[in-house]
């Protein structure tokens, strides 16, 4: 990635305790409900969100088509911080190249995503870090698909 190109940073208030917050990222079952952005679905093949724990997903798009993603979570500190890996892969959870996934040239084949959670007040400001490039991810919809998620945890958990 050329290093002029800042990295995805996204920042939203959830009018909730982090405690909620954080489950709602946890948790399988909350997951389901706003994982994916507005007209989409997610299904979880496998989800294991603790150290060393893995996941495989799709994205069903009425519109793109199937998105397939695995990773592994480096980091999960209750309630604080949750670092994991992003590959794209297919439906059998085998890495595929990004190229090969729709993505362009400049996409990582490997992300890491941070996420934070800190209590202001009443409510939670979680921040999302990613590893690929701020332009890229607006060019794919990767960016808008952040906010439009964050938009429906908030309905969630109100």
């Amino acid at each position: 990635m050329n290093s002029d190109n800042k990295e995805l940073f996204i920042s939203h208030l959830c009018d909730a305790p982090r405690e909620i917050v954080f489950r709602a990222w946890t948790d399988p079952r909350q997951l389901i409900n706003w994982y994916a952005p507005d007209g989409c679905t997610i299904e979880f093949r496998a989800i294991d969100v603790t150290q060393g724990g893995n996941f495989h997903s799709c994205i069903h798009d009425p519109v793109h088509g199937e998105c397939w993603i695995k990773g592994t979570y480096l980091e999960v500190v209750p309630n604080q911080k949750l670092v994991f890996t992003m590959v794209m892969s297919d439906e059998n959870g085998n890495s595929v190249s990004s190229v090969k996934a729709g993505k362009s040239e400049d996409w990582p084949e490997e992300q890491v995503t941070t996420v934070t959670f800190e209590s202001i007040g009443e409510q939670t400001k979680v921040s999302i870090h990613q590893t690929v490039s701020e332009e890229e991810a607006k060019k794919t919809g990767a960016y808008q698909g952040w906010i439009k998620m964050l938009n429906r945890l908030n309905l969630l958990l109100n």
